[in-house]
């Protein structure tokens, strides 16, 4: 009698764990992102460069800065366009992004990243970059909404 008691507290618990997960992704928003940055290193890499956050009809400036450590060298530029899920707010956006990657680009390459940050956004981006660059890193990325 105890096991069957014991169940169906557990299974009541588990589905209102599932029914709440469910609330706070039906509440949970997505934006468009377009950013231009500008990377370039020797071992060690470092980006920067702005963009910005569409918004529910909103635009916001954002500023984008990184470093690189690992197999880095040239100098290029991307331009990335894509989208922001798991968003409730503009602001989830900014914070900490980290990656390990690798690419390259003589003349004009194509790039392709999926990032996620510690409030749960994840990024989905594909972008052209220019230039000539060539990488195999660890990479980190901070993003400020302004």
């Amino acid at each position: 009698m105890r096991f069957a008691q014991a169940f169906r507290v557990a299974f009541v618990a588990l589905f209102a764990l599932a029914a709440v997960g469910l609330s706070t992704a039906a509440q949970a928003d997505s934006a468009t992102i377009n950013f231009r940055v500008i990377k370039g290193g020797w071992f060690i890499g470092a980006s920067g460069g702005s963009g910005t956050l569409y918004f529910h009809g909103r635009r916001y400036p954002v500023s984008i800065g990184g470093l690189s450590a690992g197999l880095v060298f040239g100098a290029s530029e991307t331009r990335f366009h894509g989208t922001v899920s798991h968003i409730r707010s503009p602001y989830d956006v900014a914070g900490v992004y980290g990656a390990a990657g690798a690419g390259g680009a003589v003349g004009v390459g194509a790039r392709m990243i999926v990032l996620r940050n510690e409030k749960g956004a994840v990024m989905h981006l594909y972008g052209r970059q220019i230039g000539l660059m060539a990488n195999l890193d660890l990479s980190g990325l901070s993003i400020s909404v302004r």
